[in-house]
């Protein structure tokens, strides 16, 4: 691997992508493009009636990449697609996340859509999070990260495959290894809070706690909560595969 880009949906100036930056310096070029602010949960949205503004970053006085003023999809596009539409990288990473990506969340989370964004366009991705709000473990995410790039170098994963990883929040040498695991079936039990604005006016504001539903072991919550990082392959394709037989039942001529 000589090539990455990366990425995440927490913004440039988080802690996470930074420890990314640290922990991938030994594969060689490190390139970054990321919101400029924090985008989480802006799932696979992409920016059509503004314009979008790039500013170079710095980080400790030293240059550290692009932030841009969209959403993560919008980043890989923007590189991808024109400003390095000649010099694609080897392999995209999104993250690390600050939250858990398992589940449902899959389909919110905007890490990783900036990895899916990039298989899309041809280019490997890698959406790597760290299951915690609090008190984070970045140096064994930072572990687990350097050991996914170095496993996927030597056993890359075929075309048209997104690579989801959770570490959970565990000091490095309580790590029990990595596993892989089937995306969990599950969802969110919403809560919404009710205010008032100085103006009198109502405004809501979300919350809510992710529910499993699937009890099967080899999910990528229960893989976390038994202390491994999990693995999960994900690809765009969502087709009901085992449904098209049925619709065909439906057809109609008209």
């Amino acid at each position: 691997m000589k090539d990455i880009l990366l990425c995440n949906d927490d913004g440039i100036h988080a802690r996470g992508i930074y420890e990314l930056h640290q922990a991938l310096q030994p594969y060689g070029t490190i390139d970054v493009i990321a919101p400029d602010t924090e985008r989480s949960a802006a799932g696979h949205a992409i920016t059509l009636t503004d314009p979008l503004k790039v500013t170079p970053t710095e980080i400790n006085n030293q240059p550290f990449g692009l932030a841009v003023g969209g959403t993560p999809a919008d980043c890989i596009k923007l590189s991808l697609c024109h400003l390095r539409k000649n010099n694609l990288p080897d392999l995209v990473v999104s993250g690390i996340n600050l939250g858990s990506n398992t589940g449902i969340s899959v389909l919110y989370s905007g890490t990783v859509s900036a990895a899916s964004e990039a298989v899309i366009l041809g280019v490997p991705g890698i959406a790597i999070s760290l299951c915690t709000y609090q008190d984070p473990h970045w140096e064994t995410a930072a572990h687990v990260a350097h050991t996914i790039v170095q496993k996927y170098t030597e056993d890359p994963l075929p075309p048209g495959i997104i690579l989801n990883v959770n570490v959970p929040n565990l000091p490095l040498n309580q790590l029990k290894g990595l596993k892989s695991a089937r995306m969990g079936r599950s969802r969110f039990v919403e809560r919404f809070s009710t205010h008032t604005d100085p103006r009198g006016n109502d405004y809501y504001w979300l919350d809510g706690d992710l529910e499993l539903l699937d009890e099967r072991t080899d999910t990528d919550v229960h893989v976390i909560e038994a202390g491994y990082a999990s693995l999960t392959p994900i690809h765009i394709d969502l087709t009901a595969e085992n449904i098209l037989d049925q619709l065909t039942h439906w057809n109609e001529s008209y």
